[in-house]
């Protein structure tokens, strides 16, 4: 009796015991299924502020097109800089799926987290020249953001009031420009020096200057050319100081936003910024009455003339899981090739274009000034993200100090070359 009770338990037990192996089998196949239909949850990085509000608002049209997929953004910018966050958040495997990159020597330095985008329906529509930071070895490893432009922005009617007629295209006109507001109780420009990030537009205007750019940032990085007895960055700083000697007086203490306000309220006549502050200038001032100056650092033609280029590019995390980056793809493919999309891209982001298929919005003062300047061949190369990590990251901070009269003009372009000798050195 006690044998057959053993038997009928032992079959019991084996019986259970299958219907567990094929409870289990039954339990993956439903995880899988959960598995293809849960949220995908992407982290961005976005480095343009002053579209932050709108950028949302593109992410949260996405997601409703789109259930499966959270996009977190993080809006990282105005003075703030991105690659110290970026480096922390790699540094702990927590990169963000899609972020920026800069290109060219930025691209070398990040290209193990790049993924090749080189087969993304996009590219076909994109500019070639906004293709070319982010090509490597003949693939691409970002899309272009939009093309942008810097200069000085004026106030028209503030240079009416103060009898000038003629916008200056020259430093000799600028000076003369900036004595005449002043006599007339004008204060001529709004600075921001709390900043470090405009000093690299800034003295990218020596660079871009020079007969071959490239070549003389070639020549910097061998040790056959220098940024001391070269008379164009003498030029630039000579302008600088022309901003502090006319600037507002607490200019240390003043970032970018109170520096877009200050010119917004027509407290300053001059700012010395992008195409990129039109939508906080609207907020402020709507059809304020603005358009772009060169930033002329002598007298010599080639200074009318703006400086144009990809502010930045959109990158997907190469460490990102396959589901991720597949979805990353498409949501940047959505962007630039979706009706919703695109008319965020141009009416919302007022952004001037890099792809064929989206319309660029003219309804912009700048914009206009920007488009002008290209269609009549008078612009400057944009060069910073060529420069190596060290010298782009601190060179802000040795003119910031030099703003703050911790040292001579002759020391600090001293300084500006020792950044260079010390950056190629392991």
């Amino acid at each position: 009796m006690k044998i057959k009770v053993f038997q009928w338990m032992l079959a019991v037990l084996l019986t259970l015991s299958l219907a567990a192996c094929g409870a289990d089998k039954h339990v993956v196949k439903e995880k899988d299924i959960v598995s293809a239909d849960q949220t995908i949850t992407l982290e961005v990085l976005n480095p343009k502020v002053e579209i932050s509000t709108q950028f949302e608002q593109m992410a949260r049209e996405y997601e409703k097109e789109n259930p499966n997929v959270k996009l977190n953004v993080l809006t990282f910018g105005g003075g703030a800089n991105y690659l110290v966050e970026l480096k922390a958040r790699f540094a702990a495997n927590k990169g963000p799926d899609i972020f920026p990159n800069g290109g060219y020597e930025e691209a070398v330095m990040w290209k193990r987290y790049l993924e090749d985008l080189s087969d993304q329906p996009w590219v076909k529509n994109t500019y070639d020249a906004a293709l070319e930071p982010m090509r490597l070895d003949g693939k691409i490893y970002g899309m272009p953001i939009n093309f942008e432009g810097y200069g000085f922005i004026y106030n028209k009617d503030l240079f009416a009031k103060a009898g000038i007629d003629t916008p200056p295209k020259t430093f000799t006109g600028l000076k003369a420009a900036v004595e005449k507001l002043h006599s007339a109780g004008i204060t001529p420009f709004a600075v921001g020096y709390s900043d470090s990030w405009f000093f690299v537009l800034l003295l990218n205007i020596a660079f871009a200057q020079q007969d071959d750019p490239d070549a003389f940032i070639h020549g910097l990085k061998e040790g056959t050319e220098t940024i001391v007895g070269n008379k164009k960055f003498e030029d630039v700083i000579r302008m600088l100081d022309l901003t502090v000697q006319y600037g507002n007086k607490d200019y240390l203490t003043t970032d970018y936003n109170t520096e877009v306000e200050l010119f917004a309220t027509g407290k300053a006549a001059i700012l010395k910024q992008g195409n990129w502050v039109q939508s906080k200038i609207d907020q402020i001032t709507p059809n304020m009455n603005i358009g772009f100056l060169p930033m002329p650092i002598n007298d010599d033609a080639g200074n009318d003339a703006l400086p144009i280029g990809v502010s930045n590019n959109w990158a997907v995390n190469k460490a990102s899981s396959p589901e991720k980056k597949k979805e990353a793809k498409k949501f940047l493919n959505w962007m630039v090739s979706s009706e919703q999309g695109k008319t965020f891209m141009k009416e919302q982001f007022q952004f001037i274009s890099a792809f064929k298929n989206i319309e660029t919005e003219r309804s912009g003062a700048l914009v206009n000034d920007l488009i002008r300047y290209n269609d009549e061949n008078k612009t400057l190369s944009w060069n910073w993200f060529k420069f190596p990590t060290r010298v782009r990251e601190e060179l802000g901070y040795v003119m910031q100090a030099y703003v703050g009269d911790q040292f001579s003009r002759d020391q600090l372009l001293q300084k500006l070359q020792k950044l260079w000798e010390q950056s190629e050195k392991p």
